[in-house]
């Protein structure tokens, strides 16, 4: 008869630890791309754009404001125009609206740059290590 003994162990807190860091790299590389695609389709012109496509900036300056940010805590990433450098006017443009008194048709660019990246984006997950 032939036996045979084995001991298994299963670290749990180190799995969660690298999945986290995976998801983390993931999310980052995930922000970036999203705001690369946002910043593309902004072009420099000082003819307002047409209703439904993404607006134009004179100066480059809402294209400089796109920023990203990952919340490790949360598992979240925020991608956009900050306010300090816009104020109100990427929300004014995203959605359409007022601002400084005057009517803005809407002209996403946040909305179609996520969409567009939609297929890619589990990819990153997938090849996360």
């Amino acid at each position: 008869m032939i036996s045979t003994r084995s001991r298994s162990e299963f670290y749990s807190q180190r799995v969660r630890d690298a999945a986290k860091k995976a998801s983390f790299k993931s999310l980052n590389h995930a922000g970036a791309a999203i705001r690369i695609t946002a910043r593309r389709s902004i072009r420099r012109n000082k003819k307002p754009s047409r209703e439904g496509t993404p607006p134009h900036t004179r100066k480059g300056q809402l294209k400089r404001s796109l920023r990203y940010a990952v919340n490790k805590d949360k598992g979240s990433v925020i991608i956009g125009p900050t306010y300090t450098m816009v104020g109100r006017s990427g929300m004014a443009h995203e959605f359409g609206g007022k601002y400084y008194g005057r009517d803005y048709p809407k002209r996403s660019f946040m909305g179609p740059s996520l969409k567009k990246m939609e297929n890619r984006l589990p990819k990153l997950w997938a090849s996360a290590k």
